[in-house]
């Protein structure tokens, strides 16, 4: 009994004298405003309508007190509250610009979208209504300088300002004040462990450089999603979709998603909510079976490398293979001369053969808020979230994240000037797995790497003597050697699939493991009630990364790698001139734990011109730095194809593999093998593209072709540097609002790989002198990589050359007739890097120089009906990054929605579809071509 009294306490709340009023908030057509916010003045309780208008607000306030009504694109209007149970029935005028929006993230305080800073997109409640993107997440690429790089239907990752990959390392994402990157792999995934559609209250971009206030990982911008309070949104909401997705490749597959809230206020002093959202889906098959480094190559070639066909990254010189043969007495003396000197690869498997293809994701959270005072000079947060599902994400591999799961934890006090927070990321791989190793162990599994190239090289020598061309025999020998290969679908294949995903070792497996964790805390206080001449504020953070895969990624088989970083900054901002001008400087310094400290200032001015101060000029400089990320400093991954290796000084000697030498490598060394590390990487060897250039003159001309090798001279990696202007422009005149940016970038010391080859034996060295004979430790190292005796590495380095960037933006928006809203942007990007004097350095700037966005919608077509069409045209650009090149082509996509409102049913129910008619698109080479999105929802809320 006593049990359930507590109970009853815990969700009835206690009782206190209340005044409660409700009423309704329409335009000026008397159409509803759903999202409209109520507060009692002078305090922080408040509620927003629901999607009717509606409102019922609750409050110990003593009579008479005053209501502040407010909603985006609306003037706010104050209210007289005179009688208790009062009704309260309002009618906001619309204002002609949505520039009156408040943001905060630009200078960590409140102030006007007009009047920030530096360039702020926003998404409010009402954007998330209209957008016609199957999710608020999609949605997002419709904002000025967004381009998405869609790795899976349930990963997908930002880029704003170039230079990145579906591993965006220099973006960061906020989910109230929580980092949101994979303490692991140091990227966001998505909105994997985001927030749901229907708890979102905002979401704010800032595009570029914000290192100055947000630390080194805010380099080139951060999005900012602050989810509702259940103090002011209180109730039950959900949301349901069906809809189907089109491909060519897939065919047509049904998705659902599904959400559902819950939150409310017990009493003015606590208050909590839950989410639930479920999304499962058919994700876009992966089907580009080009060769991943020359054009025009198919599998007809001989050492075909196709982009997602996984296996064939098992490859040798069947030359060397005959070779090896003859001195074992396996093949007739002299065999080997009929063999070509070529690369030969092993025949992979598909990517669709290696993955269920499905895309899924769970999210659940919670949190409890105490205000100890009854308001918000004193709110205490307890906040948990988790997320797991599948997808794919491309690095130096393709890896199918299955299961993979990631949980946050966080403790905040916060109040009107303040806020105090600690948080927890820690991450489990559950059952992932790397394609590329699946392929390659599967394919060990039936026969082993020495065998099968044996077995196609006496079958080649064979068919050359029964009188075979070149092509006939290569055929014949593929086909004496694939004999007994496991074919996908039969019980043989699937039996070794699943136990090469559930081995965690490289040599027979494919498991990814990881159980990383970060602890990250941090403050900022404002100063703006103690000190008047300016408002002041200071903050810091601190953060300590547990980097724990098990030494399958990182070099931590013995135990967690540690590694820290901490930050302090102060801003102070001051307006003159009647308010119109308004000074802005923040400055901050940072330390890694292997490097040195760096300072990041951040100055900018804003005027406000015109009768109104409706015309507003910014400018403002700022440094920014990035921090070398965990990867960059601890990854010891061997991804098949080459070793991914960081260039911390205690992780160089941490990863090793020891290799067996020929009996002419032995003759060098005086050793049988040899054991290989980071030193070897970085002290000893050969830009790999000089390799490539060597060999493929090394048969007819071999001194012209030592003459081309050039040794690595690559520097441990530092934190990179940029230095941002920007300039820009926003105002409204005549209902046109109009919002114009323009920036220029110069990146110092920039963080890319580079790829090497080590040889076995010798001495890595300019123009190797052939004349010197074998007894020179030069020729000793062609000798190896003419031997095959080299491990191929992929570094983490800075370039030496300076890189420039630059863009502008034109964003329009208008009210054309009635109530029908156009909106149209354009934004341009380039970049400038002197590729000559840094051949082997890939910039990977991604980025379409042109990028054209409209919009046409109306949410009041006629009553509770809206709809709302978006478009958008990217020109064709380059893709660079560590996995495949390649051109991506232009791009026109059309979504559209139509949308119904149900007040009597608190609901609103949308039709809508994605890339309407349009052709299937890339926008990562090597992910799968997007489709058609078709899909009907129903949104319920309080």
């Amino acid at each position: 009994m006593r049990v359930y009294l507590l109970i009853m306490l815990f969700f009835s709340g206690i009782s206190f004298a209340q005044n409660t009023i409700t009423g309704s908030v329409t335009d000026s057509n008397k159409q509803s405003i759903p999202g409209a916010n109520i507060v009692v003045s002078g305090s922080s309780t408040g509620v927003s309508t629901d999607f009717d208008g509606t409102f019922k607000l609750t409050t110990n306030a003593k009579l008479p007190f005053s209501i502040k009504v407010s909603a985006v694109g609306f003037e706010a209007q104050t209210i007289n509250v005179t009688s208790a149970n009062q009704k309260v029935n309002v009618i906001l005028k619309g204002e002609e610009t949505k520039l009156d929006e408040i943001v905060v993230s630009a200078s960590r305080t409140p102030e006007r979208v007009l009047e920030s800073p530096v360039t702020i997109e926003r998404m409010g409640i009402q954007d998330i209504k209209k957008t016609a993107s199957p999710s608020f997440y999609d949605g997002l690429e419709n904002m000025k300088e967004v381009q998405m790089n869609t790795s899976s239907m349930s990963f997908k990752s930002i880029n704003t300002r170039g230079f990145a990959t579906v591993a965006n390392t220099r973006f960061m994402q906020l989910v109230d004040g929580m980092d949101n990157s994979s303490p692991l792999l140091n990227f966001v995934l998505g909105n994997m462990i985001g927030v749901s559609e229907i708890d979102v209250q905002s979401v704010e971009l800032l595009p570029g450089a914000s290192s100055a206030l947000y630390g080194a990982n805010a380099f080139n911008g951060i999005l900012f999603m602050t989810s509702k309070s259940p103090f002011t949104n209180q109730g039950i909401s959900t949301y349901f979709k069906y809809g189907v997705t089109s491909q060519e490749a897939a065919g047509t597959n049904e998705y659902y998603d599904f959400g559902i809230r819950f939150a409310h206020a017990f009493n003015k002093y606590f208050a909590a909510k839950a989410n639930f959202t479920y999304m499962q889906a058919t994700d876009w098959y992966a089907t580009n079976y080009d060769d991943k480094t020359r054009p025009g190559v198919d599998r007809s070639n001989p050492g075909y490398d196709g982009i997602n066909v996984y296996g064939d990254e098992a490859s040798t010189n069947i030359k060397g293979v005959g070779q090896k043969l003859e001195s074992m007495g396996l093949i007739p003396a002299g065999a080997s001369n009929l063999l070509p000197n070529t690369i030969v690869s092993r025949t992979g498997y598909n990517e669709i053969d290696l993955t269920n293809n499905k895309a899924a994701n769970k999210k659940i959270d919670f949190s409890f808020h105490g205000r100890p005072f009854g308001d918000e000079r004193l709110e205490i947060i307890w906040q948990s979230k988790f997320g797991t599902g599948n997808a794919v994400y491309q690095g130096a591999n393709r890896y199918y994240l299955n299961e993979f799961f990631m949980q946050q934890h966080k403790i905040e006090f916060k109040g009107k000037n303040f806020f105090v927070r600690g948080y927890t990321t820690s991450e489990d791989g559950g059952h992932s797995y790397d394609m590329v190793f699946t392929g390659i162990n599967v394919n060990r599994k039936w026969k082993d790497d020495n065998t099968w190239f044996g077995q196609y090289a006496g079958a080649y020598v064979q068919g050359t003597l029964a009188g075979m061309t070149p092509d006939q025999a290569h055929a014949a020998g593929r086909a004496t050697a694939d004999t007994g290969r496991f074919l996908p679908g039969t019980s043989q294949f699937k039996t070794a699939f699943n136990q090469v995903i559930d081995d965690e070792s490289v040599l027979t497996g494919s498991k990814l493991v990881d159980n990383s964790r970060i602890y990250h805390s941090d403050a900022n206080y404002n100063f703006k009630d103690e000190i008047k001449f300016a408002e002041i504020q200071v903050g810091g953070s601190f953060r300590l990364y547990e980097l724990n895969s098990h030494g399958r990624i990182y070099t931590d088989a013995d135990g967690p790698i540690n590694y820290n970083e901490y930050g302090a900054y102060t801003q102070v901002m001051k307006k003159f001139i009647d308010d119109r001008l308004k000074f802005t400087g923040s400055i901050r310094y940072d330390k890694s734990k292997n490097f040195d400290g760096n300072i990041s200032p951040r100055l900018s001015l804003v005027y406000s011109g015109g009768e109104r101060k409706n015309h507003n000029f910014r400018g403002s400089f700022q440094t920014g730095f990035r921090n070398p990320s965990t990867q960059d400093q601890y990854i010891g991954f061997n991804v098949g194809s080459a070793v991914l290796l960081g260039s911390a000084p205690d992780n160089l000697t941490r990863f090793s593999e020891t290799f067996n030498l020929s009996p002419e490598g032995q003759s060098y060394t005086g050793s049988p093998t040899k054991v290989m590390n980071g030193e070897n990487a970085y002290g000893n060897s050969y830009l790999a593209s000089s390799v490539n250039a060597f060999s493929a003159l090394a048969g007819s001309n071999p001194v012209a072709a030592a003459a081309l090798l050039k040794k690595s001279t690559a520097n441990y990696v530092k934190p990179e540097e940029v230095k941002a202007f920007e300039l820009g422009y926003r105002s409204v005149f005549d209902g046109l609002s109009v919002d114009l940016n323009g920036y220029y970038n110069i990146y110092n010391n920039f963080i890319g790989n580079l790829n090497v080859i080590a040889p076995y034996y010798g001495t890595a060295q300019d123009n190797p002198n052939l004349a010197a004979g074998t007894g020179d430790p030069g020729v000793q190292s062609i000798r190896a990589i003419q031997n095959g005796e080299y491990r191929v590495y992929q570094l983490y380095t800075n370039s030496d050359v300076e890189i420039h960037s630059l863009g502008f933006g034109v964003g329009l928006s208008k009210k054309v007739v009635s109530d029908f809203e156009l909106g149209v942007n354009y934004n341009y990007a380039q970049f400038d890097f002197d590729q000559e004097k840094d051949p082997s350095f890939e910039s990977g700037f991604n980025t379409p120089k042109h990028r054209v966005k409209v919009s046409l919608g109306n949410e009041k077509l006629f009553k509770n009906f809206g709809f709302n069409v978006s478009g958008r045209w990217n020109s064709e650009y380059e893709w660079e990054s560590s996995f495949a090149d390649g051109t991506i082509k232009s791009a026109t996509v059309i979504d559209a929605q139509v949308n119904y409102a149900i007040p009597q049913l608190k609901s609103i129910i949308k039709l809508g579809a994605a890339n309407i008619g349009g052709k299937e698109y890339y926008q990562v080479i090597g992910a799968g071509l997007i489709g058609q999105q078709y899909f009907a929802s129903w949104t319920i809320n309080p």
